[in-house]
């Protein structure tokens, strides 16, 4: 279980509602390259919230929409972000009490015995409270080919939360877009509960181009040209392999790259410059073992050194 908490200004009273979000919105596009199609959906939710909050301004009737949500796609897409993204404009708009998001798995909610169940998913339940709950990889709590599974039991908490405490918690499923169709409509009782279906689409390659800048550019690195031709080349390889995360591999790609520059500067680190410390060589980008071929030409390297492990979102 992982709590994240923004440093999220509450609502003000003499704040307007749009103000309160166009900050939020603004470091959404600046931390998330590309990802439109989301990033209009949350600014639809957005405005709906913030004339939902003028209504009640005015004295007229306006009942709380439901906020429970369905965040779909691959690993690396941006869920965790968004999720994260969304908590504050939920705070900074009165919906909840606290910009924090609790990120659970199956194995936080799910017990191993009789009894075990309950105590461990309202535990979760009440560090989430006030916040966002984020479970990935949701539909790994259903599973009807074991009938001794206790998963539904914790599922049926779940629901029961959704409902009568939608005043205190907001609940974020995330997981694969498949997956999750089949889960939802084996439990037409949480579909029901979620309002909002996001889907994150994958990256293309120029975009993950895009995010490696950015990475490079926070970090105060630099490519050499044939670095940058070196990079494009490894991420049209890496696409192709296992456990490919989009994002998360980039980052975790040039973390690699990183240390291949440092290894390859330490002896002689007594001499060096600025220029060499923030520069990445073609050299440190090909050492990759994404580039490794065997003799047909197949990539035989060992995709897993620059994989993210897991399918988180």
């Amino acid at each position: 279980m992982t709590v994240t908490e923004a440093d999220s200004p509450g609502p003000g009273a003499d704040e307007k509602p749009a103000d309160a979000i166009e900050e939020v919105l603004g470091q959404l596009d600046r931390e998330l390259v590309a990802l439109a199609p989301v990033k209009n959906r949350i600014r639809e939710i957005a405005a709906l919230l913030v004339i939902d909050r003028l209504r009640r301004e005015e004295g007229l009737n306006s009942e709380r929409p439901s906020l429970h949500m369905s965040f779909t796609g691959n690993p690396g897409t941006g869920k965790t972000t968004v999720a994260l993204r969304m908590a504050e404009i939920l705070h900074r708009l009165g919906y909840i009490d606290k910009a924090k998001v609790v990120s659970v798995t199956r194995d936080d909610l799910v017990g191993q015995y009789v009894g075990h169940t309950a105590p461990k998913t309202r535990e979760v339940l009440k560090r989430a409270s006030g916040g966002v709950l984020f479970i990935d990889e949701a539909y790994y709590l259903y599973k009807p080919e074991n009938e001794r599974d206790y998963g539904q039991e914790a599922i049926e908490i779940l629901l029961q939360v959704m409902e009568t405490e939608r005043e205190n918690l907001v609940v974020v499923l995330a997981g694969y877009r498949d997956r999750m169709d089949t889960f939802f409509s084996s439990n037409p009782g949480m579909g029901s509960r979620v309002a909002h279906h996001i889907h994150f689409p994958d990256y293309e390659v120029d975009e993950l181009m895009a995010i490696g800048d950015l990475i490079l550019e926070q970090q105060g690195y630099e490519l050499t040209d044939e670095a940058e031709a070196a990079f494009r080349e490894y991420i049209e390889l890496r696409v192709q392999q296992p456990r490919f995360a989009h994002g998360r591999s980039i980052r975790n790609a040039i973390e690699r790259s990183r240390m291949r520059q440092a290894s390859r500067l330490y002896d002689r680190r007594d001499s060096l410059d600025r220029k060499d410390l923030v520069t990445i060589e073609d050299e440190d980008i090909r050492g990759s073992s994404v580039f490794a071929t065997d003799e047909d030409g197949d990539l035989s390297g060992e995709p897993d050194k620059d994989a993210a492990p897991g399918n988180r979102s």
